[in-house]
């Protein structure tokens, strides 16, 4: 089977949130061809170069939103003669049609739905036919159209009260965000030639999919770990009010047809789940799987190879307001009065940006102010109740070694998508206290303490609890690791989605590469059979009757199963 893998910001690129899992699930199903269709979102991203790709990798398209319209790689190249006189009155219609429904009141308002489906659809016939929108979608006919729609009767409160820097604004949000449409991926020698495509993420990650259905017929799979529509509301919280209700206006938009048009949507946990049902996502489509991790790297501290300062508190993960350190230091300052030789450890990734460095510096200051009698000694673990490491640092080289340090793993985030730190910590046989926030009640499943968010009392309590309780925390440290290497590793994941394309690959047959239109429809461009080494043969001739397949051979419309392939491979090579 041939998958089209679109990613966005992600794999192949050597960054990004998607590229671990992508890359397992790809060398995890070396029998599938896989064409990757990448989107990127910076240039240190691009120039940072792609990770080294298995051989069942065929070919990689990409395309960069981050640099000017004229500059991309991978888009059209606009006619000769440009958009004349009537090319620009249908952009006026069409995008008249999207920025109305974006504006629209109430997220089930079919007629803004249709209207979304046409003006997208419509914009992407018009750049297939006339070349790249960009110009179009940063010209003054965009911003008065979307003035327009503002206003209209029927729209949104919040972006009624939208000014023309406003408008200006979310122009060019709108612009980067429809770049796919004017992409050069839609033909027989793109998507067009995949049996599936599979968007690992919802959002501008889908739209190539959507297009790949609408002009090709092709199939398609979306994953979502993280709610992108969710994301996107907290990635613009800087903006202003009016552009941030337009915003989330063509992101809820997107996010209904998305699910409209997928053949199934595999939220990564419960709680995505629910999102995805509240911006219309039907439940039939559905379906629950678990992201894929790496179990092995924690094997040793797992099995009790390393103990661990059984005073010893751990938190590992990024440093940013969301995981609410502030909140963790405040409530270890009651650790210590209730327990004096506790101690804290605080190991992240290496810290990027303005912002993650303020946070830092902030809370550096705070664990000083907290512990006046013990701040005078370096940050080192020794010298100091809370000390702040960073993964690869002379304390914590390894990540599982940062889980190994301690006897219990503290999450104290307010805002949390799936907890990978958990899951690590899982497979680590540790106990933990969480903050109910997210998927962590789903991903603990019972095997740990979870506490309300923002309530340093009682992750305090929680804390000092197994800490006092060595007998308690190998109990939930052991159902923690059982729990994790059930639902949470590479195998189960690459498992599950091997059954998914087989599925729907069954319910949605395509003609083979240079067959006979006439032909009957096949269930796969390239059937598995053609995998198989060797030369397939009926065990004994005088059982098949003249003309006839045998009745282990699959026929035109069969789909084969992990176990008969297996068998095939054996009569192959025997």
């Amino acid at each position: 089977m041939r998958i089209g893998l679109l990613t966005d910001g992600g794999y192949p690129y050597t960054t990004g949130e998607s590229r671990l899992w992508c890359d397992r699930l790809v060398r995890g199903l070396a029998r599938h061809e896989f064409d990757i269709f990448a989107l990127s979102r910076s240039r240190e991203q691009e120039e940072r170069g792609l990770v080294a790709l298995p051989p069942q990798v065929r070919r990689v398209r990409t395309a960069p939103l981050w640099a000017a319209p004229e500059s991309r790689h991978g888009a059209k190249k606009r006619a000769e003669r440009g958009y004349g006189r009537r090319e620009r009155r249908e952009f006026a219609a069409l995008f008249g049609h999207l920025a109305t429904a974006i504006c629209a009141e109430g997220a089930e308002n079919r007629g803004a739905s249709e209207g979304f489906a046409e003006g997208l659809y419509g914009l992407a016939d018009l750049a297939r036919e006339h070349g790249g929108l960009g110009g179009e979608l940063r010209s003054e006919t965009a911003v008065r159209i979307l003035e327009t729609a503002c206003r209209a009767p029927g729209a949104n409160r919040a972006v009624r009260a939208a000014r023309v820097p406003d408008h200006l604004a979310f122009a060019s949000l709108l612009e980067r965000a429809l770049r796919p449409l004017s992409l050069d991926w839609y033909g027989d020698d793109a998507l067009g030639a995949v049996d599936l495509s599979h968007a690992t993420s919802g959002g501008r990650a889908a739209l190539p999919g959507l297009l790949a259905k609408r002009f090709c017929g092709v199939p398609l799979l979306v994953t979502e770990y993280g709610v992108h529509l969710r994301t996107q509301y907290l990635d613009n919280a800087q903006l202003s009010a009016p552009v941030r209700a337009l915003g989330s206006g063509f992101q809820l938009r997107l996010a209904a047809e998305v699910y409209a048009r997928a053949e199934l949507v595999t939220p990564g946990n419960t709680h995505a789940r629910r999102w995805q049902e509240r911006c219309g996502a039907d439940r039939a489509k559905l379906r629950t799987v678990y992201p894929g991790m790496a179990a092995d790297r924690f094997h040793a501290v797992g099995e009790g190879a390393y103990g661990g300062d059984p005073h010893t508190l751990v938190w590992v993960g990024r440093i940013e307001p969301a995981k609410d350190l502030i909140a963790l230091l405040h409530a270890f300052a009651e650790v210590r009065r209730a327990e004096p030789e506790a101690r804290l450890r605080l190991i992240s990734a290496p810290v990027r940006g303005v912002e993650a460095h303020g946070y830092l510096a902030h809370c550096r200051a705070l664990a000083a102010q907290l512990f006046p009698d013990e701040a005078a000694g370096a940050h080192a673990v020794g010298d100091n109740p809370v000390s702040f490491e960073e993964i690869g640092g002379p304390e914590a080289p390894d990540l599982a070694d940062a889980y190994a340090a301690g006897s219990v793993v503290v999450l104290s985030s307010v805002v949390e998508g799936f907890p990978i730190s958990l899951v690590e910590a899982m497979f680590c046989g540790r106990a933990t206290v969480s903050t109910d926030t997210g998927a962590v009640v789903e991903v603990i499943g019972g095997t740990g303490l979870v506490v309300p968010p923002r309530n340093p009392r009682a992750l305090a309590d929680a804390c000092v609890a197994l800490l006092r309780d060595p007998e308690r925390r190998s109990r939930l440290g052991a159902a923690a690791r059982a729990r994790a290497l059930e639902l949470f590793t590479v195998e189960q994941n690459v498992t599950a989605f091997r059954g998914i394309y087989l599925e729907l690959m069954s319910h949605n047959p395509v003609h083979r590469e240079n067959a006979d239109r006439a032909a009957a429809p096949q269930p796969f461009a390239h059937p598995a059979e053609s995998h198989v080494p060797g030369r397939w043969a009926a065990p004994t001739a005088a059982r098949v009757p003249a003309g006839a397949a045998p009745s282990w051979v699959p026929g035109p419309l069969a789909v084969l199963t992990r176990d008969q392939l297996d068998i095939a491979e054996e009569g192959a090579g025997a």
